[in-house]
């Protein structure tokens, strides 16, 4: 990749519209995992995604210019996959298996479009749905996000003289590297930029793979961005997402249905991808519900990833999980990815050193932290806690409890439903800075 520079590309974003999604790769690998397997089982289910902003006290559609949000969502809904990025899809290897992506998946994906968005301010909030298959919806959660946040951060640039941004990308970098140098004391450290839905910019981001990338060097494994991970020569990091058990669910016709929903999924999964892809996402309903009742076929899967669980709480209860199922968990994986930053990072390495595989997933703290940097009162660059989370599923409302039960969503009556089912949460709620 060539060196950009930032500042003059915000400089100009005034003056003509500078599209925030270039490609339809600018999207989590996970997202054409799931979206594989989803046109293989479900190609009929229909599937409502909508945005929430969890940071309450942030009024998106007083910030957001409107009109600038459409141009950048139609924009979105202009692109297709081009031959060099399906030439790509079609070839590489991706966690050591060539076509990964069978070829009428492929040949279905050159058509794709995102599809169309319902829009509208409430409040001072932006309300963003998107209605359609499965097979479509899903794929609008990371670009709508991505365009969401790279707005917010350009509003609150706006006024900025360019020397002023040239000082604020400055000390932006200067703190990001400080970040990586603690890091580098690490040797075992395995670490992946998880950061495109709620990044600061695109630019931003790819400044932080390539600063990842000489400062961290192998220990840099991947990016969870496909067309990072294409541009840059990296390995694409990803397996799934709580939409998976959300939607089955939603879909499940009774409370027995429901319980074991999680499970049915995983078998899906492992129907599809093995190896690697093999690791398991427990806490949309609450890890701790769904270790009581996991079938004993899990212990022989790769690692989890405990997401929303405090990460040296939820490491140790996966850990116990494995010794009671007879599996040493020295050669099992756990990936950290809810909040991660350089200080929980080296503190759940240090915890965990020689015990278990580790793999960290580095998301907004590392590509949208300008914290402390920017004149005050400039808290319009500080990270929110946004989501693109799916909202029904065939006309049933979908929920996800968590094991933050700040991050619980849903319609109150299936909310209290669905703690009935699997329990109460396990661990108490946590701010959400992210």
């Amino acid at each position: 990749m060539v060196a950009t520079d930032i500042a003059t590309r915000v400089w100009n974003h005034t003056f003509k519209l500078d599209p925030i999604v270039r490609s339809l790769l600018d999207t989590d690998f996970y997202k054409l995992l799931m979206l594989q397997m989803v046109r293989g089982l479900h190609p009929d289910v229909d599937v409502t995604f909508s945005l929430i902003n969890r940071s309450k006290g942030v009024r998106l559609a007083e910030i957001i210019d409107e009109g600038e949000l459409r141009d950048q969502l139609d924009h979105a809904r202009s692109l297709s996959f081009s031959k060099r990025e399906m030439i790509w899809l079609a070839g590489n290897t991706f966690y050591g298996t060539k076509q990964i992506f069978r070829p009428d998946f492929l040949e279905w994906l050159e058509d794709f479009r995102l599809p169309e968005y319902e829009l509208r301010r409430v409040d001072g909030q932006f309300e963003l749905h998107f209605y359609g298959p499965w097979t479509h919806t899903m794929m609008w959660e990371i670009p709508a996000l991505a365009i969401v946040n790279e707005l917010r951060s350009r509003a609150a640039m706006k006024n900025f003289k360019r020397f002023e941004l040239d000082v604020l990308y400055a000390r932006a970098k200067a703190k990001m590297w400080e970040k990586v140098e603690r890091l580098q004391s690490l040797p075992n450290l395995r670490i992946t930029d998880f950061g495109t839905r709620r990044r600061h910019s695109f630019l931003w981001q790819r400044w932080c793979v390539e600063a990842l990338k000489e400062g961290l060097g192998d220990r840099f494994i991947g990016s969870s961005n496909v067309l990072l991970a294409m541009e840059a020569d990296l390995e694409a990091i990803g397996t799934n997402a709580h939409e998976l058990p959300m939607v089955l669910a939603a879909l499940a016709p009774n409370d027995e249905a429901l319980k074991k929903a999680p499970y049915a999924v995983l078998q899906e999964w492992q129907s599809y991808y093995g190896g690697n892809l093999l690791i398991v996402l427990p806490d949309t309903f609450g890890t701790a519900a769904f270790l009581r009742n996991a079938p004993a076929w899990l212990a022989g899967w790769t690692g989890f990833r405990p997401d929303s669980a405090p990460p040296i709480e939820g490491g140790e209860e996966i850990i116990a999980w494995w010794k009671a199922m007879g599996e040493d968990p020295r050669e099992k994986l756990l990936v950290f990815s809810d909040g991660m930053d350089s200080d929980s990072i080296e503190r759940t390495y240090r915890h965990f050193d020689g015990r278990v595989r580790m793999s960290f997933g580095w998301g907004t703290n590392l590509t949208n932290d300008f914290r402390g940097v920017a004149p005050e009162p400039m808290g319009g660059l500080d990270p929110i806690s946004v989501v693109c989370k799916v909202v029904s599923a065939n006309g049933r409302p979908a929920v996800k409890l968590s094991d933050n039960p700040a991050k619980a969503t849903g319609e109150p009556s299936e909310v209290s439903r669905y703690r009935r089912v699997f329990g109460e949460a396990a661990y108490a709620e946590r701010e959400l800075a992210v």
